[in-house]
């Protein structure tokens, strides 16, 4: 079965670009070791295209060298926090919540069209970080854009933003997750890397 991983540097994770069999240091590798795991007899390939700073046209462009091409049997993407940060950093990318509808819908129709995959679409988050506080707004519209497209396209959605508020009713200290409120750190990664696991037993069982 092939498992390939899509999105920004939440994917990419310092992956090595020259291999994409490896997965980095990112949640992807978490999933794999997780699903792999409760799957011991499914021979799996495990495949990471994520590139750190894509928005969702970027990815669009790419999109059938780095996954239709593959023909996988599950594509997972994780991609529009870098629509809102480029909008707030240097040499700014003004990015609209419509273009970034428009953009995403293109990509999981043509991944309809073109593929037989199974399509796991994770949701963007942003974790309390004084520094991105006035981001709050723009991430919550685009995060309902991703659910909306999510209940329209997806074989299965992973709420991330629910899922971490929580897991920070448990462990209260956003920085036990991610030091700047949208990378995560080892736990991050693995929090996520645990749910996805999770998430797709049921598109992994069906197949077999």
């Amino acid at each position: 079965m092939k498992i390939l991983f899509q999105g920004d540097s939440i994917t990419d994770a310092g992956r090595d670009k020259r291999n994409y069999h490896e997965l980095g240091a990112g949640y992807p590798k978490f999933a794999a070791e997780n699903i792999r795991a409760d799957f011991p007899e499914t021979d799996f390939e495990f495949i990471n295209f994520g590139i750190s700073g894509n928005r969702t046209d970027q990815l669009f462009d790419r999109l059938y060298a780095d996954g239709i091409a593959f023909e996988p049997d599950i594509i997972s993407i994780l991609i529009g926090i870098n629509d809102v940060w480029h909008r707030h950093g240097a040499g700014r990318v003004e990015t609209t919540d419509a273009q970034i509808e428009t953009n995403y819908r293109a990509i999981l129709e043509r991944l309809k069209k073109q593929t037989n995959a199974k399509i796991v679409i994770l949701c963007p988050f942003l974790l309390d970080s004084e520094d991105k506080e006035s981001w709050r707004g723009e991430v919550d519209r685009v995060i309902a854009i991703v659910r909306k497209l999510a209940d329209e396209f997806a074989d299965v959605y992973i709420p991330l933003d629910l899922l971490f508020e929580e897991a920070l009713k448990v462990q209260p200290e956003p920085k036990f997750y991610s030091a700047d409120g949208v990378h995560p750190n080892d736990n991050g990664r693995a929090f996520i890397g645990k749910h996805y696991a999770e998430a797709v037993r049921s598109l992994i069982e069906a197949a077999k």
